[in-house]
Formats: structure tokens, sequence, C-alpha cells
């Protein structure tokens, strides 16, 4: 089978170009499988219902979130409610929503799973690589697939191969950064380091250039405004075995 994962969106823009990209790109690609990061897809950062509603209305079969899961409170019972959104898995329990989900395919069942990094992002959360130890001994699915939603390229790299045998495929999100590494790991599983942002090109990471500039020169706070003018959809896909879990190739793309 053939899974897509979509990179961070951004905002109301990133929405928008998604929606006009993503029927067209899962049909020329026969994506059986959507996965939305969708953590910044909100304008004004998070997620609200509304969001997630379009964003499965326009073909994501997964919404995956990251650091960003919790700054918007109305996203809290749809959290509970709702079985196709996850948030990471090693926030306290306490914290709505859960952290993996499976979906039925029919012929095969397909486990996504949701993780947040320590490094320079949150270090009050759960190791992650005990909790995926722990995940991984009760799962049931052949297909397993993880968004690791983390700052550094280190440590995605070493969780990609830490998993390297145990899941189909690992994808970094949270750096907006489309990295050129994807390939298939010596045990069988698919990795890219990052797939990279939905939205605004001429931006950093999706925020008008200059705000962002004058943030570094002067270290002073400025209210964020989305970038304009062309967008993109960075993503990767994955081409699983459905019978052995294991990932037969793997590619990233921009769209624009």
């Amino acid at each position: 089978m053939r899974i897509l994962c979509v990179g961070d969106v951004v905002g109301n823009i990133g929405c928008e170009f998604l929606r006009k990209r993503l029927p067209a790109f899962k049909k020329e690609n026969n994506i059986d499988l959507t996965i939305v990061n969708g953590e910044n897809s909100s304008d004004g950062n998070g997620i609200l219902p509304k969001t997630a509603d379009f964003l499965f209305s326009i073909g994501a079969d997964v919404i995956t979130l990251g650091n960003h899961s919790f700054h918007r409170k109305e996203i809290y019972p749809y959290l509970e409610e709702k079985q196709n959104i996850i948030r990471p898995l090693n926030f306290p329990k306490t914290t709505p929503g859960k952290g993996y989900c499976t979906v039925d395919m029919g012929y095969t069942t397909v486990a996504v799973v949701n993780m947040m990094g320590q490094e320079f992002i949150d270090t009050r959360l759960d190791n992650p690589y005990f909790i995926m130890d722990d995940l991984l001994k009760t799962i049931d699915a052949k297909i397993i697939i993880l968004d690791f939603h983390a700052e550094t390229t280190s440590e995605k790299r070493a969780m990609g191969l830490y998993l390297d045998g145990r899941v189909s495929a690992v994808f970094g999100t949270h750096t907006h950064v489309l990295t050129a590494d994807s390939e298939v790991l010596p045990n069988g599983t698919g990795y890219i380091t990052d797939v990279g942002m939905t939205g605004p090109i001429h931006s950093v990471l999706g925020i008008k250039p200059e705000i962002i500039i004058n943030r570094f020169k002067t270290k002073l706070p400025e209210r964020f405004e989305y970038g304009t003018g062309e967008c993109k959809m960075d993503c990767a896909v994955f081409d699983i075995d459905n019978k052995t879990g294991k990932c037969n190739s793997v590619f990233g793309c921009e769209i624009r």
C-alpha cells in the first residue's frame, strides 16, 4: 500500500493550498492512506475543530499534531471524540486525546502513532524510546507509521534507527524543512528526517520573513503574520508491503 505523509500545514493559506493539490496528488500516485500534520493549521497556531473537519473533508485520513496540540482549548473535546486525530503519545495520560489510532483498510490494519521529541522542545514529556517500546508490545497491526515531532535531526535519526525493523515507517515533522534523506533503513523501515511544510514559499517556516528577521536582530517579540504568495505542499510517500509491513521504497517531494 502507498501511504502519503504531508508536512505541517500552516494556517488557512496552507489549508487552502492543500485543498487544491491533495486530491489530484493522491489520485496520480495511487495513495491508499493520507496522514497530515495539522498542529499549525488554524490561524494563530494550534488546531480548531472546524480546521480538523476541513482537513478530513479534503482527504486526510489521519491528523497528527505536536507541541501546539493544546494551544486552542476548543479542540480538547474533539480530541476525545474523534478517532483519527492524535496528539503525541508521550504527553501525560491526563491530557485530552490519544497518541495513536488504528485504521482498518479491509485487507490490513494500519496503526499511526504520534510522538514528540525532548531536545530543545519539551523535556517534561515522557521518554519517547520507552513509550514506543511499551506500545510495540501491545499494538496489533502489521503496518505501523510514526510521526516523530522533534526539533533536532539527530534525535529523529536516532529514533528511526532505533525502530528499524520494528515499524514500517518513521517520518519527522516540526522543523518545516523537507529533507533530502529519504531511504529504506537496513531492516526495512522507511525513513525521512522531516517531511517539511505546506504553506507559503516566501516565508520563514510560514511566517513573513521581515517579522522573523526583526526578531533575530532586535530580540524583541513581534506578532506573527503568515507569508503570502505562492505556496507548496511538502510530503513523503511510503510504499509498504501489506504482508510483511516492510517498506519497499520512499520518496520525498515538493508540490507547487
